[in-house]
């Protein structure tokens, strides 16, 4: 059965290990804003020189382009979509409902992965991923069984993001707040909203959005 999904939350909630878990374990796609707009780069399609052109001048990619690469991976069709990052305002809420009603698809649930600011700076500030899978730990709650080298694909190139310290994860937060948080009160208003706790254990935090997503 096809369930559609936004996973809302600050940086460093967890969205991205939670799509990344609700693709491997239900076949859901994940829609990621930076993924599809480096993807579009790449491609050498008509849309894709579009996002190039925009990128290369330094300028904010519109809105309405994202649009269009999220219309264009909804036509290619799957068992369900998870929105990642997107939508981030009230205008892009508006513009994503028109695209599903106009598409036929619906929105099911609005996830929004509550967190304890001060936890996440914490959170984030300790956290580093691995450049060749993707995968994301942590110097306390979640370090690699040897130093240095990946546990899952034994990759040593351990990064970790120039912006996870804490004034620019303040600086984002505060973007988010601004910005996102209304979000909070137009998809409870619409009758979409579930929250779950973004700082509990992945495991915790995967079976309270499974639960959200088995009621649909």
């Amino acid at each position: 059965m096809t369930v559609n999904i936004i996973l809302l939350g600050p940086p460093g909630a967890g969205k991205g290990t939670q799509a990344r878990r609700l693709v491997e374990e239900r076949g859901m796609v994940q829609l990621s804003t930076g993924d599809m707009l480096r993807e579009a780069k790449a491609s050498g399609s008509e849309m894709g020189k579009r996002v190039a052109a925009v990128m290369d001048r330094g300028e904010l990619v519109t809105d309405e382009i994202v649009i269009g690469l999220i219309r264009e991976k909804l036509a290619e069709g799957g068992v369900g979509f998870i929105f990642d990052g997107f939508p981030r305002t009230l205008g892009q809420a508006d513009a994503l409902g028109a695209l599903l009603d106009e598409t036929g698809m619906p929105l099911d649930a609005v996830i929004e992965m509550r967190v304890d600011d001060e936890a996440l700076v914490n959170r984030i500030t300790k956290r580093f991923t691995c450049g060749n899978c993707g995968e994301v730990y942590h110097d306390e709650t979640k370090p690699t069984a040897k130093p240095g080298v990946c546990d899952v694909c034994g990759s040593t190139d351990l990064r970790r993001r120039a912006d996870d310290n804490e004034d620019s994860l303040k600086t984002r937060l505060l973007e988010y707040y601004k910005k996102t948080s209304p979000l909070i009160g137009y998809y409870y208003a619409k009758g979409k909203l579930s929250t779950v706790d973004g700082l509990g254990e992945i495991e915790a935090v995967a079976g309270e959005i499974s639960a959200v997503l088995d009621k649909h």
